[in-house]
């Protein structure tokens, strides 16, 4: 790509991602932005400033070795220092104070961005780090609909549901994936992150993995076979959990007079049926696949269901090929405030006919979140390296929160098993 189409990817996705930021914190009142919503989130004012610090620290001061514009502030807004539940009690800057500041940094990085040349060293290459930041901010504009789903009172976001299934529907329910091997991660990809490098081959033995994400309904079977009060199928760690907090189905979920409700984004609705499951625990998608005879994929079967095509044996970006997601092939950007039904996006499967792998929810594995061998840091431990080992578990796909600019064919989530505010799902598979 050229330096000009460069800069220009990288002002469209900086510019996509303030805006995004802006609807996300222009809609509710101050007293809203410095409120803590959950111990498991930020206020969404730090979100707002930690975002502006690390743009400056990125682009600004590693880049442009300029001097900060508030040193004094770079404590406060770094994420390892202070835990969520800690931080409003923080002298953040206020609502206002934040916004001007985020605003300034960014008028600088535009200039930066006019005049860098996108060559020379890892973090210009092709614009790495202007990518770099877009996607941070996107990943914590996800973070902050989350906090805005745990926010109590009335509903502030509006956006229009995805269209019905078009075409046919999945001719079968499982597809089968042939073993062999793959390339999984990827070594070419601009703005991969380290954790996605590098390109390496897999062994995948064959297996069966389900044509589109386990539905509402499908979960309700679950629940209704006394799935929550059956230990048989639950990890250990996992049934000390529902019986430590009394989890008997997934977060927000309610029974009221026969049916199943659900609160989403200030709305209680009805639990749809033919939506993908949201907001359940690894723990809780372990459990159900146990309950079906069957098992959550691992990481590398997951990737080889989205990426590899048999016919070439080639891995794609996407599972529908090279081309940049778009709106007929996956429900992303927060276009929608939900997850679109089971079936949808017949132009986004995977060359065997694997439905739904990118956008909607973001998918559970059973892997550990581990370094690929070869795997460097890049260019700070704390984005991937701290996290590593069997306390997290890996999600693939993205969900309906996740702009495309954050999110690949290779790109690769964790969080810890208990975690239920995410917009998690899951698909399973079986052994041939």
């Amino acid at each position: 790509m050229r330096p000009a189409a460069l800069r220009e990817r990288a002002a469209a996705a900086l510019a996509a991602a303030r805006a995004r930021t802006a609807g996300l914190t222009d809609v509710v009142s101050d007293p809203d932005l410095t409120a803590q919503h959950s111990p498991l989130m930020s206020p969404l004012v730090w979100d707002l400033a930690h975002i502006g610090n690390q743009e400056e620290l990125w682009l600004l001061r590693n880049v442009a070795g300029r001097e900060f514009l508030r040193p004094e502030i770079n404590s406060l807004y770094d994420a390892f220092q202070h835990p969520r539940a800690e931080r409003p009690k923080l002298p953040l800057l206020g609502p206002e104070e934040a916004r001007r500041y985020a605003a300034e940094v960014r008028g600088r990085v535009f200039d930066l961005l006019d005049r860098t040349p996108l060559e020379g060293t890892a973090l210009l290459d092709r614009g790495f780090v202007f990518g770099m930041i877009a996607q941070h901010e996107q990943q914590h504009d996800e973070t902050m609909l989350i906090t805005h789903q745990l926010r109590a009172g009335d509903p502030v976001l509006a956006a229009p549901d995805p269209q019905p299934p078009q075409g046919p529907p999945p001719p079968a329910a499982e597809v089968l994936v042939p073993g062999g091997p793959f390339t999984m991660g990827t070594s070419v990809e601009p703005w991969a992150l380290d954790n996605e490098r590098p390109a390496h081959v897999r062994e995948v033995g064959a297996f069966w993995i389900d044509t589109v994400p386990v539905t509402n309904a499908a979960y309700q079977a679950f629940i209704a076979d006394g799935g929550y009060t059956d230990p048989r199928w639950w990890a250990a760690e996992g049934w000390e959990q529902i019986r430590a907090h009394g989890i008997g189905a997934p977060l927000f979920w309610r029974r009221e007079a026969g049916q199943w409700l659900r609160r989403r984004f200030g709305v209680t609705e009805p639990v749809p049926d033919d939506e993908p499951v949201l907001h359940v625990s690894w723990y809780e998608a372990d459990a159900y696949a146990r309950w079906a005879g069957r098992r959550l994929p691992t990481e590398a079967e997951w990737e080889k269901a989205a990426r590899h095509d048999p016919a070439t044996g080639r891995s794609r970006r996407y599972p529908w090929g090279d081309a940049d997601p778009d709106p007929v092939r996956a429900n992303l950007g927060q276009r929608h405030l939900r997850p679109a039904r089971v079936g949808c996006y017949p132009a986004g499967a995977s060359p065997l006919g694997v439905r739904q792998l990118i956008g909607d929810v973001w998918e559970w594995t059973a892997s550990d979140f581990l370094p690929y061998p070869g795997f460097r840091a890049f260019p700070y431990r704390e984005y991937s390296e701290v996290f590593f080992g069997p306390e997290h578990k890996v999600l693939r796909g993205g969900s309906f929160a996740v702009d495309p600019v954050a999110c690949r064919g290779t790109f690769r989530n964790w969080d810890l098993p208990v975690r239920r505010q995410i917009f998690s799902g899951f698909r399973t598979a079986r052994d041939v």
